[in-house]
């Protein structure tokens, strides 16, 4: 079944949504030569109706990995289950493998929402805007359950790696992971994570949340012309993804570390009782700069 498609447009950039394949983006792309401004999603990857080959989608109501086979809340054990094939863990959520609803779009915005039941019961929405080369998203949770339970937020853009992507975005301190690929340890950033400068994405495997981040990033496509400069609201953390031999990295703004559920704390997770809301905000503004 060939999946219908949304089209934001403003006078530097078009974004293609895919509203029935969790809300994902598609397609962002610079108007005036079509390059990828996301990770470039072909029509096999359409097809495949897998949000995770997309170019972003919503994270809630978790981000990442849960380990312990579910979490503890004031009404008692919430457990969770595998929800893909190849991951023996719950992974990001369940937003991103539902159906949502269009509430209003124009030329250059959307409104999104998903009424979900798993989990547990929420509302999700996620506006999206274009103007002027800025990609703004803001998404919003609101919990419909009888007894309050934790939240988090986040959003997984994949981004166009070249030679030469570099990456500016100040942090203090990382999680470490184990085998499992949950949250180990904390530790003040090391030298070689760090990105205080703008520097060149890292060629070894990263796959880690970083901390006592202030919200703002740069991703300067110098052999492209251009640079994202990136805002975030609502969480000072991001997950950085690198995999090894790939065109692609991943900036996520996540409201957590990965298994915040099972950490002393629960750093960057929140308690909301039924009709209460958390949201997170994102842009991403295109800026042409000198090859």
């Amino acid at each position: 079944m060939p999946t219908s498609l949304l089209t934001l447009h403003d006078r530097l950039t078009q974004l293609t949504i895919a509203p029935q394949r969790g809300a994902s983006l598609v397609n962002w792309i610079r108007l005036s030569d079509g390059w990828p401004l996301l990770r470039h999603s072909d029509e096999q990857a359409l097809a495949s109706a897998n949000p995770r080959r997309l170019a972003c989608y919503p994270l809630l109501p978790w981000s990442n990995r849960v380990g312990g086979g579910g979490f503890d809340t004031p009404a008692g054990w919430q457990q969770l289950s595998a929800n893909t094939e190849h991951e023996p863990l719950p992974i990001h959520g369940s937003a991103w493998q539902q159906p949502w609803q269009v509430v209003d779009a124009t030329s250059d915005s959307a409104l999104l929402q998903l009424d979900s039941q798993r989990p547990f019961p929420y509302r999700a929405r996620l506006h999206v805007q274009l103007n002027d080369g800025c990609l703004h998203l803001k998404l919003q949770a609101t919990h419909m359950g009888e007894h309050p339970t934790w939240y988090g937020l986040g959003l997984h853009p994949y981004l166009t790696r070249t030679a030469n992507t570099r990456l500016q975005a100040p942090a203090r301190g990382v999680w470490l992971c184990g085998e499992d690929k949950l949250s180990s340890q904390w530790i003040e950033l090391p030298e070689h994570w760090n990105f205080d400068q703008a520097t060149q994405l890292p060629e070894q495997l990263v796959d880690n949340a970083f901390t006592d981040w202030p919200g703002r990033a740069r991703i300067i496509q110098q052999d492209a012309g251009y640079q994202l400069v990136c805002q975030a609201e609502g969480t000072d953390v991001f997950l950085l993804f690198c995999p090894q031999g790939q065109n692609f990295f991943c900036f996520e703004p996540v409201t957590h570390p990965v298994n915040a559920h099972h950490l002393p704390g629960r750093p960057g997770l929140h308690l909301l009782a039924t009709g209460e809301s958390r949201q997170l905000q994102y842009r991403l503004h295109y800026q042409a700069i000198a090859p």
